[in-house]
């Protein structure tokens, strides 16, 4: 009885399995959904102005009334972090590679090659930079990097720039960099300058002449900001400014507030006005996320960075 019973249940089921069936393998046969992964590009032009050894408390005591307007018309913190040893070329690599040196393998102040296997490499036989991001994906763009410190010349796929120039010192980078800019459109410009770091190690970080220092990279960003706005191309760029550490003594490198943390500015077109520090965590590697956030950049799995989002979720 048990038998015919089951049996009786199986073939009263069949109906209903059968349009099961024929209903699950209509839904498999419909072409299957896309989502549009690709970020949006909010911005033509990014520049990242560099600035060595630029601690975050600098802004207690230099005068510094051009990188006081980006900040009163964007967004800023003096509490975002180099990643450590605070050094230099570990840092600058960092930055724009969107990773720690746990990843890229630049472990010292002067790294020329990894100490440390990058986890990666891209086609130029370095970890992918955001130079190499734009190439791929915005190969019709220009792109350019312009440096006083001849160190950031190792950090970067050189064969895939558009210009590539070691200043003799930093008016000379930026006087390049700006004719670059006006003349080629670039999608995205690295501009380096090397002080106030050679005066914090000559003479001592927080003293009068590195306050000078300071002060004259002001005026700097201060011209870059001119031409930006007597061109009307301020309409179209986004600028931000940060620096690789800051400094104690004549020395940095070290696991101290005054070496580690940093200023992260943003301005320019689209850039809300936020009128206070920045509520998020930044570390220096959000500043390529960032800039690929920008341009409409997909980032790579390997990279660490994350865009600084409480900017655009202000906007």
């Amino acid at each position: 009885m048990r038998i015919k019973s089951a049996l009786r249940n199986r073939t009263h089921f069949a109906p209903l399995l059968l349009v099961l069936f024929l209903m699950v393998s209509a839904f498999s046969c419909q072409p299957a959904k896309t989502i549009d992964n690709d970020p949006e590009r909010l911005v033509k032009h990014v520049i990242l102005i560099g600035s060595d050894g630029l601690g975050a408390y600098a802004f207690e005591k230099a005068k510094v009334p051009n990188m006081n307007k980006m900040m009163q018309g964007g967004a800023y913190s003096f509490e975002a972090r180099a990643v450590l040893p605070s050094s230099s070329a570990v840092n600058w690599a960092s930055m724009i590679m969107g990773s720690g040196s746990e990843l890229h393998g630049y472990t010292q102040w002067g790294s020329k090659t990894p100490e440390l296997e990058s986890k990666v490499v891209g086609p130029e036989g370095i970890y992918p930079t955001i130079f190499s991001l734009v190439d791929a994906q915005l190969p019709d763009e220009k792109m350019g990097a312009v440096y006083t410190w001849d160190g950031i010349g190792y950090l970067f796929e050189k064969p895939l720039m558009d210009l590539d120039h070691n200043g003799k010192d930093d008016i000379e980078t930026v006087t390049v960099a700006m004719d670059f800019f006006n003349k080629e459109n670039p999608a995205f410009t690295f501009i380096h300058l090397t002080q106030p770091d050679n005066v914090g190690h000559d003479i001592g970080h927080d003293t009068p002449e590195y306050y000078t220092a300071v002060e004259e990279i002001d005026r700097l960003v201060g011209v870059i900001l001119a031409d930006l706005e007597k061109t009307g191309k301020i309409n179209e760029s986004v600028i931000i400014l940060s620096s690789d550490h800051g400094g104690v003594g004549t020395g940095h490198g070290g696991k101290s507030l005054a070496e580690v943390e940093i200023p992260w500015i943003i301005y320019g077109h689209g850039i809300p006005q936020i009128g206070g520090p920045l509520k998020s965590s930044i570390v220096t590697y959000d500043t390529g996320a960032t800039i690929a956030h920008l341009l409409g950049l997909k980032m790579p799995q390997v990279w660490t960075g994350r865009p600084v989002m409480e900017v655009f979720e202000n906007n």
